[in-house]
């Protein structure tokens, strides 16, 4: 689950708003969205989604037809292709239950468990690339920790999910992150910088490390990185400049959107531009 349902059903429930929590019970071959996705339906709105379509459209119907009948739950079985002209041709199974204090304590503990499994990001720094960034994340499955040691720098509303640090310490923020997180540099300091990147990269166990920069900040901080004695593999990882060199577009929102992308991918264990050899880099520079 994407979307936090439980706080809108908590709402719901205390407003006495008759709901149906709709859930994806099965899924077989093609399908827009895997089991757990769920969606909250009452008579006039909806929450969530389980793949939109034809299929949440029938989702939908099913949901407010439960809610008119006064029934508790049922269970509708639809084969994308033929049942609801989805071309994903795959089979779905939805379940279908009146929601109530059970079901709001369920989605708490799911939410709950699925929000501890995301993998860590650190963003350091809250300058202009920073704030992109932390609103390019904050609505994808991830742990967002936003770090500076400026508490004036941070916007006054930040998006859910955003956890903000104010710290003048953040090297301790990398050394109690577990292994598998990752990294995002873009502070207002190239000293500072370099030494966040340094302790990533001693480190060795960040699935990512992004750093605001050009060509020329790379090849500086790289002959610093080896003084260090880091090994050139890792260097070789580090992201920068972040985003790649696809599009030479310096707008915070579209280097933030770029560098999302990135780093879902790295996440993923997938290989990209970022982490490919200096050399490629620099010839596509």
């Amino acid at each position: 689950m994407s979307e936090l349902l439980a706080p809108s059903l908590a709402d719901l429930l205390r407003a006495g708003t008759p709901v149906i929590l709709v859930t994806v019970a099965d899924a077989k071959g093609s399908t827009p969205r895997e089991v757990g996705a769920a969606m909250l339906v009452t008579t006039e709105r909806s929450f969530g989604t389980i793949g939109g379509g034809r299929l949440e459209w029938e989702g939908l119907a099913q949901a407010r037809k439960l809610l008119a009948s006064g029934s508790m739950q049922s269970r509708v079985e639809l084969p994308l292709g033929p049942a609801v002209g989805q071309c994903c041709g795959g089979h779905v199974a939805l379940r279908l239950r009146r929601a109530g204090a059970t079901e709001l304590a369920e989605l708490k503990a799911a939410e709950a468990a699925a929000g501890a499994a995301r993998p860590l990001v650190l963003l350091f720094g809250a300058g202009h690339v920073g704030r992109a960034l932390a609103s390019a994340l904050a609505p994808l499955p991830l742990r967002l920790r936003w770090i500076d040691s400026r508490a004036g720098e941070f916007p006054g509303l930040v998006s859910a999910g955003v956890e903000v640090v104010v710290t003048d310490r953040p090297l301790a923020e990398i050394a109690q992150a577990p292994a598998g997180s990752a990294a995002l540099v873009v502070t207002h300091s190239h000293s500072l910088d370099f030494t966040l990147c340094s302790t990533v990269l001693e480190r060795g166990d960040f699935a990512y490390l992004g750093l605001i920069g050009s060509r020329t900040k790379r090849a500086k901080f790289e002959r610093g990185l080896r003084e260090l004695g880091i090994p050139g593999e890792r260097i070789t990882a580090m992201a920068c400049p972040i985003g790649g060199t696809g599009l030479r577009d310096k707008r915070p929102p579209v280097i933030a959107a770029l560098a999302a992308a990135e780093l879902l991918l790295a996440l993923a264990g997938v290989r990209t531009e970022a982490a490919a050899p200096k050399a490629a880099q620099e010839r596509a520079a």
